[in-house]
């Protein structure tokens, strides 16, 4: 009989044992972070899964990056070659340009003797000199490729023609070069001079 109490007195301290450990595992699993799903399983970047190059791959893709260098490295040089050739063609072709230009003022000087001594007979003789020495240094002129413009009857252009004034001839069609003033000169595509004229109206 006084056992019993014993027995009972053990039951409920194992039971309240049991509950306090129930109480505490309940305990811990609430205070435990609850991982979402995609922390579970994170996704790789793409590459990094990638297994790496072999030795062989490696080699190859350097020797491709190296012809790529090298293509690029010879169409510069090949560009810079082509430029340099360009502007050298271009000093040569202009080279005379200063001397040329220099020397405009000796034929104007040359058109007007021929011009005005025309008017005289006692320069008839002196005229055909004049008239021979013009046309030799106008051929020696023209081989480093000066060239006249403006002539009566061509058309106006302001490209070409400076217009210093207006003329009223009959026998010319309205907007063309009625008389020249001043010859013009060009240096292959480049004018050194407009040629001065006067404009048909």
């Amino acid at each position: 009989m006084r056992r019993q109490p014993m027995q009972t007195y053990q039951k409920a301290a194992q039971a309240a044992e049991d509950m306090e450990e129930k109480a505490h595992s309940e305990a811990v699993q609430e205070e435990a972070p609850v991982t979402p799903p995609e922390a579970e399983a994170p996704v790789e970047p793409a590459g990094e899964g990638c297994a790496p190059l072999s030795e062989t791959e490696a080699e190859a893709r350097f020797q491709a990056e190296l012809e790529d260098m090298r293509l690029r490295a010879a169409a510069e040089m090949e560009n810079f070659k082509k430029r340099l050739t360009r502007e050298h063609q271009e000093q040569m072709r202009y080279a005379a340009e200063k001397v040329l230009g220099d020397l405009l003022p000796t034929l104007d000087n040359l058109d007007l003797a021929l011009q005005y001594g025309s008017k005289n007979e006692v320069c008839k003789d002196m005229l055909q000199g004049v008239a021979m020495t013009r046309k030799l240094l106008l051929d020696a002129v023209a081989r480093h490729g000066l060239a006249l413009v403006g002539e009566e009857g061509e058309e106006f252009s302001p490209e070409i023609h400076e217009a210093v004034g207006f003329a009223a001839r009959e026998d010319l069609a309205s907007g063309v070069v009625a008389q020249v003033l001043q010859r013009g000169y060009k240096l292959g595509e480049r004018l050194l001079r407009p040629a001065k004229v006067m404009v048909n109206q």
